[in-house]
Order: structure tokens, then C-alpha cells, then sequence
């Protein structure tokens, strides 16, 4: 591994905030080029606070991936969008992400206040944008203005890899000057132990029904390697409220868990470079969410 070098240069940290399902997530792992964060199209994906690391020569942009703030309806709410607050009082420069496919609402002019009390300049970041037209994206950039006062603004497509450069062009001048924060080859500063447990969550959110993505926990039992096979055995349990939860993440026959465990195993031995044998058990613990010792213990929010 390369250390850091005491060389001076643009360095510094850029919060991503955004109301749930805003793109967020898919945001920092095209910025990176590899997947540092899980992403599902429901909303609350995210629940960790995760720092991403964009090397380049003249810069270091260490991206501080968030989950989505929104009027919290229990423990975890609160839990993650404290995080989200945190992140963003304490960072060079907030990305303030709108979806150009959702309309411009409270949601957003709700995030925009917790943005403002920041104090830190703002890049206005409109994502999605190969989903919208012209019209709808001139619309949606009208109706952010009246909630933020950007330095800068960027409209983008994380997914179609379409002006990522424009925002990294958009923040590097409002970083400091300093030496970099992380060896120039790491991408996250995010444990492997939770990579891994959340490769799992992110696979139930994809293949379940809608009762069941904001009941799943995942927690990471065992993570071992065998250096003669060059192989890892990972044990995980997954988390849920409601028996009739477990019984659809079980599904008939195990079909749905065999499912997950293919799913995420395969995207394990990319992130491990090994074969994984994955064991995954599910348990119930009713009502974990509004349980705040627990939500730590799973390590969301500022829990880890």
C-alpha cells in the first residue's frame, strides 16, 4: 500500500446529502469507480455513513456518502439522519443531490434547511439526469434555487457515467490546500465487515417484497480465511420484525435465500479477489428499529 505523500494539494471532504432515493450512493460509486456503496431502488437505502476516497494527482476528494434525511418515523430514523446532519456540519463542501425525475418538494426544501445551517458552501447537483428532458431539468434547477444558494451547479448521470467530470471540476477549487488523508490506492475507509453485511441487505432490498426491505438487519457472524485455499467462509445473520417476514426471505423451500446468497456471493468474490462459501441464517427480533441499542449494534447510523 502507497502512503500518503506530504505533498500539498487540493484535500478535503465533500458531504453527498439528499432526501432518500436521490442517487446518492450510485453518485459515489461512479465518482470512485468501483462499488463502495450498496444501492436498491427503495428509498433509505443507505444507512452507514461511508467516506469514499477519489485520488487524483492535483487532488483528494474524500466523498461522504449519507443516507438520505427525512421526518424520521422511529429509533432508526433518528439514527441515520443524525448521521446525515453530522456529516454535513463537518465537511469542506456539501453536494446537495435533487432527482430530476421527482418533483422539487418538501422533502427537499426540509433537507435544505439542515443543509444551510451548515454554514459551508453548497454545489447544487442534479441527478438523473438522463431520465428528464430539457424542460423538466431547467424546471427542477428553477425550484432548487429557491431552497439553496449554490457556489456551482451540476446536472449529471451517475448511471450513464454522463458530466461526473464537471463535478469534480465544480468542487476541487473549493477544497483547501493540505496534504492527502488516505493512502492514494484505498477507495473507502468503510470496514470490510460491513461491506460485506451490507452486500447481503442490498441483495434482500432488490429480491423482496416491499413489507420486508425496512425490517432487514444484517449483521456479520464469522469472517474467515483459509490462506492454503485461498478461500473465505463469511456467516451472516439477517434480521427482521416479523415471523411472516423471515418466512418471505426464507421463501418456499429456501428458493429466496439461495437466491440471496448466490446474488451476494458473487459480488463477495469480486470484493474479496477469493471463493466465498456464505452461510446466511435468518432470525427475528421484533421491533430491532425502535430498539437504539441494537441499531448500534448493527452499526447503522453513528452506531459503528
Amino acid at each position: 500500500m502507497n502512503f500518503p505523500e506530504m505533498e500539498q494539494v487540493s484535500s478535503g471532504f465533500v458531504a453527498i446529502v439528499g432526501r432518500p432515493n436521490a442517487g446518492k450512493s450510485t453518485l459515489v460509486n461512479a465518482l470512485v469507480g468501483v462499488k463502495v456503496a450498496i444501492t436498491s431502488s427503495t428509498p433509505q437505502t443507505t444507512r452507514h455513513r461511508l467516506r469514499a476516497i477519489l485520488d487524483r494527482e492535483d487532488a483528494q476528494i474524500v466523498l461522504v456518502d449519507t443516507p438520505g434525511l427525512h421526518k424520521p418515523v422511529d429509533a432508526l430514523g433518528e439514527e441515520v439522519n443524525r448521521s446525515s446532519v453530522l456529516a454535513a456540519a463537518d465537511v469542506d463542501v456539501i453536494a446537495f443531490c435533487i432527482d430530476a425525475t421527482a418533483s422539487v418538494g418538501s422533502g427537499d426544501a426540509w433537507v435544505a434547511e439542515r443543509v444551510a445551517s451548515g454554514k459551508r458552501p453548497v454545489v447544487l447537483v442534479l441527478t438523473k439526469a438522463d431520465a428528464a428532458d430539457e424542460v423538466t431539468i431547467a424546471r427542477q434547477l428553477a425550484r432548487a434555487r429557491e431552497l439553496v444558494t449554490p457556489v456551482a451547479e451540476v446536472v449529471l448521470s451517475a448511471q450513464e457515467g454522463f458530466n461526473l467530470e464537471a463535478f469534480v471540476d465544480a468542487v476541487v477549487p473549493l477544497l483547501p490546500q493540505g496534504p492527502r488523508f488516505f493512502p492514494r490506492d484505498m477507495t473507502t475507509d468503510q470496514p470490510l465487515e460491513v461491506m460485506l453485511a451490507e452486500l447481503v441487505r442490498e441483495k434482500v432490498l432488490r429480491l423482496t417484497r416491499d413489507e420486508v426491505p425496512h425490517a432487514v438487519g444484517v449483521q456479520l457472524d464469522e469472517l474467515e480465511y483459509d490462506e492454503k485455499r485461498d478461500f473465505h467462509t463469511v456467516r451472516c445473520t439477517i434480521y427482521v420484525e416479523r415471523d411472516s417476514q423471515k418466512g418471505i426471505i426464507v421463501g418456499k423451500g429456501g428458493e429466496m435465500i439461495r437466491a440471496i446468497g448466490i446474488a451476494a456471493r458473487e459480488d463477495m468474490e469480486r470484493l474479496l479477489g477469493t471463493g466465498v462459501y456464505l452461510d446466511l441464517r435468518v432470525k427475528v427480533r421484533k421491533d430491532w428499529r425502535r430498539d437504539s441499542s441494537q441499531i448500534r449494534r448493527f452499526g447503522y447510523g453513528e452506531g459503528l
